[in-house]
């Protein structure tokens, strides 16, 4: 009879607890700051490794997100839409985080005046961080070239209208 290894079990329950986590922290951020859609798929890249349905689910999120990276860095326009995209959220996140005192034209109560501190203003940093990581990445990768990926299969556009 056959022992099995220990260390097999350990990461396979270490790997489904890292992408389950992920997922959860990733649909939290949807509506929290934070980047939500990065972290849900980055739980699925994680699960993909134990299970055929995280594979089959993290495929079109790829190539559509692939796609979108490859239309957002075509045009120098849309670069600097992104770039001022981030230094909007970072900068808020360095707003948020100092607390500044409440305005006199605030309407609701004192504590509903940017709640959360520095808790709230690290993640939107974080968010400004990661998402300058991917501009120039997706400059790197994706400026100047015809398709992203050409032998991937078309997936279906949720957006678009049939």
């Amino acid at each position: 009879m056959r022992k099995s290894h220990p260390a097999g079990w350990l990461r396979r329950i270490g790997l489904e607890t890292l992408g389950w986590t992920l997922v959860v922290l990733g649909l939290a951020a949807l509506v929290l700051p934070g980047p939500g859609l990065l972290t849900v798929v980055a739980g699925l890249a994680v699960l993909s490794q134990q299970y055929v349905w995280a594979e089959r689910k993290l495929h079109p999120i790829k190539v559509i997100a692939y796609r979108a990276a490859h239309e957002g860095v075509q045009t120098w326009p849309r670069i600097a839409i992104g770039f001022l995209g981030v230094v909007w959220i970072t900068g808020l996140g360095i707003f948020w985080g100092l607390h500044p005192p409440v305005p006199d034209w605030w309407p609701l109560s004192d504590t509903w005046w940017l709640p959360g501190g520095w808790g709230t203003g690290s993640t939107m940093i974080g968010s400004g961080i990661i998402a300058f990581a991917l501009i120039i990445y997706s400059i790197r990768r994706f400026r100047g070239k015809q398709d992203p990926d050409p032998a991937a299969p078309k997936v279906a556009d949720p957006t678009e209208r049939r």
